[in-house]
């Protein structure tokens, strides 16, 4: 299973995150939409993968039948459910794929039979634009090969790293739910310009633009943020007193706090 080419992959769920996911396998053009089918209890986020050519269901059995790799992308108070209904289906051929917050590879490696291949990944919503951000970790019985796979699958989706599981509830805080954080401050950023007089159609190209050039600047030096904060600060310009502002305004604090109480929202999903 080390090469992807013919790959048959399933996925039971079909919201914002089997979207983005699926989306990005497609768009690589390393999963065919001949190849994917997608279940889900309604039709009504069923019409995307639809529109894509992909194979669609109201049956979560049937999603088993037709893929080798199955990513369970439901949330996570539904995820027993749904475990408990595709556990005769599922088999050693198969390659399990939790995306759900919270849900460790134990819990789900004590509810499938004993050897079943099982991995967990935590995606972000950018994965849809092939710039998302990836972290995964294996179960006991899934080795470097499906690991190998995993990777290849979603290095089409953007940054994809196998971590330690310990880092998955923090890559929630600080990616998944981050990039909610990050939209916001554009949205601000974006406002501020408007008060200044810049009509809203620029300022939020601007602001965006502004948003993705300095996540790149980190990418590719790889210096600090606090760094490259600094190289544009001088003496008495306009971005020393634009930042006293977000000082005064508590807004490292605040971030942080917000990464951290959505880390402990994670756990406690787990712990659910």
């Amino acid at each position: 299973m080390a090469e992807d080419a013919g790959c048959r992959v399933g996925c039971i769920g079909a919201g914002n995150m089997a979207q983005g996911v699926l989306r990005g396998l497609l768009l690589s053009g390393k999963v065919q939409p001949k190849d994917v089918t997608v279940s889900a209890p309604s039709d009504r986020n069923l019409r995307t993968f639809q529109d894509l050519g992909c194979h669609t269901t109201h049956s979560n059995i049937d999603v088993l039948s037709g893929s080798s790799v199955v990513f369970l992308a439901t949330k996570p108070h539904v995820l027993p459910g749904v475990v408990k209904e595709i556990l005769p289906a599922v088999t050693s051929d198969h390659v399990i794929v939790s995306m759900a917050a919270g849900v460790t590879v134990q819990t789900l490696e004590d509810s499938l039979p004993p050897g079943t291949k099982v991995l967990r990944m935590l995606p972000n919503l950018p994965c849809m634009v092939q710039e998302g951000a990836v972290m995964f970790c294996r179960g006991h019985w899934a080795g470097q090969e499906e690991a190998d796979l995993l990777k290849s699958l979603l290095s089409s989706c953007g940054l994809c790293e196998e971590t330690p599981e310990a880092y998955l509830d923090i890559h929630t805080g600080l990616s998944g739910s981050g990039v909610a954080f990050v939209y916001m401050f554009a949205e601000a950023l974006a406002e501020g310009a408007v008060k200044m007089g810049m009509p809203s159609t620029l300022s939020n190209q601007i602001a965006a633009q502004t948003l993705l050039g300095a996540a790149k600047m980190i990418l590719k030096t790889g210096d600090h943020p606090a760094k490259l904060r600094s190289d544009v600060c001088t003496p008495g310009g306009t971005t020393i007193y634009g930042l006293h502002e977000l000082e005064k305004g508590g807004l490292r604090a605040t971030v942080m706090n917000a990464v951290e109480a959505a880390t402990e929202r994670a756990r406690d999903l787990g712990k659910r």
